[in-house]
């Protein structure tokens, strides 16, 4: 996995040790003497990642880093603070300004390439979240806004600690219970099934576990779609080096070392916890805009995008089968009227109603789709042209016969529908000469003086 770097140092020696040692990793690098020339690069969208050193003349570290997750350009930008004091006051310091990690001079090269592996591999996800989310805002979908991360949401996560030994899980418990609820498992063995059927927000594991291979679980917890977006961390000696490599290759997000610096572990558990809720709310994002792509906003039913898509699958399954399928086109008489006369809420309200009138006449198999303005197209699979007309006409009476109460109750207005019937018929047919002869019969009973249902001719 590659990625830009930005190294961001004002001692060039420094800068050419960082550069040598992560070109070596086949990273691209990137290189700032100083804060504001490290903001520019950073804003202009060049760097992936930015490896930003503490002490430096002018705008420190922490500044740079502030303004970074203060703007929204940069706020999704990991930043691993680099510095040569090794006080935890200083490390927590930097993670409390919006650091995702931090990195002690001399640098060891597996923390180097750990870390920003890791980070990397998290920065992609997060830029597919966000280019699908701003893809629906493009094609005015949803108008979405590039959020901030706020340093202090990693708190009230719920978290899963995986140890065996009372005499380590304790005190992690201990330690992270001031931020966070905390559950104990010590049986490895069960520990997928309760990450499976609880939303964990961080699963630390540790692996000094007794007779198990801790890294198997968490292969097992990125390999189940239900477990496999929660941040793992694994708790590591110092002479675990070779499973860190591997763990981080696994996808394990993080890892703290023993003997473990309390204000370290919390630190780094909020880091995670407030990336798992960032990257929710953007899958989240996501959803709501696929829904949106496919949905009519105002009335809730399937939109025409989503009935050309699906229609095409129903009418090859029909094909197949040898089963009947029948499309019903619907448009409500003289609406034009009801907005000129009541206005346009009004007729959005009528439009709302009668499609909850129409999804209570169809069944869960039937496709509803708002075709647009005042029509509305119904798919009925294995029905045949006879029962989708009484279908039809069904509808057309409950319509006629109650009145559509509008504007907040205080107005009832009188609706009538018209409808056109078809279905498949042969071979030769097609999802497009369904639907023209459908919409003939439906322009035919407009012709004939509406509120009434037409089948195509036999």
């Amino acid at each position: 996995m590659t990625a830009r770097v930005l190294v961001v140092d004002d001692i060039v020696s420094n800068v050419k040790l960082l550069q040598a040692r992560l070109m070596a990793e086949y990273f691209e690098v990137l290189t700032a003497a100083n804060g504001p020339e490290a903001l520019a690069i950073c804003e202009s969208g060049q760097a992936d990642i930015v490896l930003l050193d503490i002490m430096m003349p002018g705008m420190d570290g922490y500044e740079v880093c502030r303004r970074l997750k203060a703007d929204a350009r940069t706020a999704h930008l990991p930043v691993i603070m680099v510095t040569a004091l090794d006080q935890h006051s200083d490390k927590l310091a930097g993670l409390e300004a919006g650091a995702d990690d931090f990195l002690t001079k001399p640098i060891n090269d597996l923390a180097l390439t750990t870390r920003v592996k890791s980070l990397a591999r998290l920065k992609m996800v997060t830029d597919e979240l966000q280019l699908r989310v701003s893809t629906g805002q493009d094609f005015g979908i949803e108008e979405t806004r590039p959020q901030v991360i706020d340093p202090k949401n990693g708190r009230e996560g719920k978290l899963l600690v995986v140890d065996d030994r009372a005499a380590s899980y304790e005190k992690v418990v201990k330690t992270l219970s001031v931020d966070h609820e905390v559950a104990v498992i010590t049986n490895p063995q069960e520990a997928l099934f309760k990450a499976a059927d609880e939303n964990y927000d961080l699963v630390l594991v540790s692996l000094a576990i007794e007779n198990f291979d801790a890294l198997r679980l968490c292969s097992q917890l990125r390999s189940i779609d239900r477990t496999r977006m929660i941040p793992l961390l694994l708790i590591a000696q110092e002479a675990d080096e070779m499973a860190l490599i591997r763990g981080i290759d696994l996808g394990v997000n993080d890892y703290i070392s023993r003997p473990i610096e309390p204000n370290e572990l919390r630190a780094r558990a909020r880091t995670q916890v407030k990336r798992k809720r960032l990257n929710d709310r953007l899958r989240e994002s996501v959803q709501s805009t696929m829904e949106l792509a496919v949905k009519d906003s105002l009335t809730g039913l399937n939109n025409r995008r989503y009935f050309d898509s699906h229609m095409h699958n129903l009418f090859d399954q029909a094909a197949i089968a040898q089963k009947p399928l029948s499309l019903i086109v619907m448009d409500i008489d003289h609406f034009k009227h009801v907005n000129d006369t009541y206005g346009h809420q009004a007729g959005d309200d009528v439009l709302k109603t009668f499609a909850e009138r129409l999804c209570k006449n169809v069944r869960g198999k039937d496709l509803a789709c708002r075709f647009g303005g005042e029509e509305f197209v119904i798919a009925m699979p294995d029905t045949d042209q006879e029962l989708a007309f009484v279908v039809a006409d069904r509808m057309r009476r409950e319509v006629a016969a109650h009145p559509f109460v509008v504007a907040g109750g205080g107005v009832q207005i009188s609706v009538t529908v018209s409808a056109g019937v078809s279905s498949i018929s042969g071979a030769e047919d097609s999802v497009e000469s369904m639907l023209k002869r459908a919409d003939d019969a439906l322009y035919a009973a407009k012709r004939n003086g509406r509120n009434q249902v037409i089948s195509e001719a036999a």
